[in-house]
């Protein structure tokens, strides 16, 4: 029932330079990925610092997806680095 709207979530961010919607098949070639970031069920929605992914627990619709997509942004990086403290810049 989520994909639809997932897919329409990628579609609207594919050309943005600062926000990555994307899925990763947790059965199939993503298995490795899906246990190093501790997915435990599907589908599971991850967010943030890819070193330090979050859970996310909002609405699983397109308007409530759509909602919290627009309100992120860059995260400490190696091309960001203004946005990391100290100790994630050594």
């Amino acid at each position: 029932k989520m994909k639809p709207d997932w897919d329409k979530l990628m579609a609207e961010y594919k050309d943005s330079s600062t926000v990555l919607i994307a899925d990763v098949d947790c059965t199939a070639s993503g298995k490795s990925l899906c246990s190093e970031v501790g997915v435990k069920g599907y589908p599971s929605i991850k967010y943030g610092d890819p070193s330090a992914l979050e859970d996310y627990k909002g609405g699983r619709d397109f308007a409530s997806l759509k909602t919290f997509a627009d309100g992120l942004g860059p995260s400490c990086g190696p091309a960001n680095l203004e946005l990391c403290d100290d100790a994630k810049k050594k």
